[in-house]
């Protein structure tokens, strides 16, 4: 992991097109804005998380209901 220290109005740039500012700082709160192209998805991190557990989800009930499925007709495999 990269750790680099900056204050308040600087910027990291990450591969020439993703801009990190340092908009504000109050006591342990770090306010940033991310520049970045349409197609990078950006989340926060608990935001990830959730969506990564839904879609884990998603995937076994879909898991589950080509079981269910089959075992109502035999003859379908897929």
């Amino acid at each position: 992991m990269l750790i680099l220290s900056r204050n308040k109005g600087q910027k990291i740039i990450i591969n020439n097109n993703i801009v990190i500012s340092v908009v504000e700082v109050s006591g342990d709160q770090v306010r940033i804005g991310i520049e970045a192209p349409a197609d990078v998805s950006i989340y926060r991190e608990e935001i990830y998380d959730a969506i990564q557990e839904q879609n884990k989800e998603a995937v076994l009930q879909s898991d589950n209901v080509q079981e269910l499925l089959r075992s109502v007709d035999p003859r379908k495999k897929n």
